[in-house]
């Protein structure tokens, strides 16, 4: 009789934050290309589960649902303004409005359903974006992230760790100075309350941050080493043009009209320059990091798919540019380009290569 194998499961564990920038900013990238409605819902919908199904108890990962909504709110206000003061063409009128004439614009007048499909479907390509850089904000864990920097922007990241987690000391001050007021049997809600418990928790907040300068101080924070001037110009030029690169080479990347070469050529540059400029400012930054995050093959498998979709994108809008717009004149229904269609699929491999995150409460 064979003795059954006890299989384990692999325990619960914080996917590289780097890896979820990487994935959210490939589909941003691939919905940034088109303005095919279908190609649109379906990345939403691929962020949407990959969010529900690897996203954590972190209080930053329930508010994935406040970038749908306004997400939904920008389609509508996109609308709300091409009736209002917006460019009216079409064939096919919907209904007429009164207008007014002013110089150099119209308000209001006849409405076309052509313009309103084009307002929403721009609208809507926003609003996926934003989507998209929703779920990367629910995934990753923002002090990860921080931590994750390079050592020449270890004073950077401080600085934002300390304003990110200012908003929950505050509200958690705010929190405890209500219950002591409860406790105590003092009432009051609304406007009259505030008077009262704003000085206390001015004062808890003051006494919080002196309470971490001195920890701060007490580990080295704020002390730079000692740098050659040639070495802080020669980081400031690589660093400076690196960035401009950069910039130039992503507008180069998102305009389907730019240059050959001002699109990715002048990225990767930009971003190598980036790096070298990091790397010769962090020579003489002595940091260390506890328990730094690993990058296995779950990290690889979810940058890819990012990096992947966003490349089949591209491709399929040169191949067959037509296949990623909306027609509208004359107006037709939209296609559905497979290559296309299959990138933004494998977009929703994180669903299922990520690791489970850990839950608060929860026991291995």
């Amino acid at each position: 009789m064979s003795t059954p194998r006890l299989v384990r499961n692999p325990l619960p564990r914080h996917l590289h934050p780097v890896a979820w920038w990487l994935w959210a900013i490939g589909l941003a990238v691939a919905c940034s290309r088109t303005t095919n409605p279908l190609l649109l819902l379906l990345a939403v919908s691929v962020a949407s589960l990959v969010v529900a199904a690897r996203r954590g108890s972190s209080p930053w990962a329930r508010a994935f649902r406040l970038y749908l909504v306004l997400g939904a709110s920008i389609i509508v206000l996109r609308v709300l303004l091409h009736l209002l003061v917006g460019f009216k063409f079409g064939q096919v009128r919907l209904y007429s409005l009164p207008s007014v004439n002013l110089p150099g614009i119209t308000i209001l007048g006849p409405v076309y359903l052509e313009g309103v499909l084009a307002a929403a479907v721009e609208g809507l390509r926003l609003a996926s974006l934003i989507v998209c850089i929703g779920a990367a904000n629910a995934l990753a864990n923002p002090k990860r992230l921080l931590r994750a920097l390079p050592s020449a922007l270890h004073e950077i990241g401080t600085a934002v760790v300390i304003s990110v987690t200012v908003a929950p000391q505050l509200a958690e001050s705010v929190q405890r100075v209500r219950r002591a007021r409860v406790l105590r049997g003092e009432g009051g809600t609304g406007l009259r309350s505030v008077g009262r418990v704003a000085l206390p928790v001015l004062q808890d907040t003051l006494d919080r941050s002196l309470l971490l300068a001195s920890a701060m101080d007490s580990r080295g924070y704020g002390r730079r080493p000692a740098q050659s001037a040639r070495t802080r110009h020669l980081t400031g030029a690589l660093t400076l043009t690196g960035l401009l690169g950069a910039a130039v080479g992503t507008y180069g990347a998102l305009d389907a009209t730019a240059p050959a070469v001002v699109g990715l050529p002048m990225l990767l540059a930009g971003l190598a320059l980036c790096a070298a400029g990091l790397r010769v400012g962090g020579r003489a930054v002595a940091r260390t990091a506890y328990r730094p995050d690993p990058w296995g093959l779950p990290e690889w498998l979810v940058a890819g798919s990012g990096v992947a979709a966003a490349a089949l994108v591209m491709v399929s809008a040169h191949a067959d540019p037509a296949a990623l717009t909306l027609p509208l004149e004359p107006l037709a229904p939209p296609g559905l380009p497979l290559l296309a269609v299959a990138g933004l699929l494998l977009g929703a491999l994180p669903a299922v290569a990520a690791p489970e995150p850990p839950r608060r409460g929860a026991r291995p």
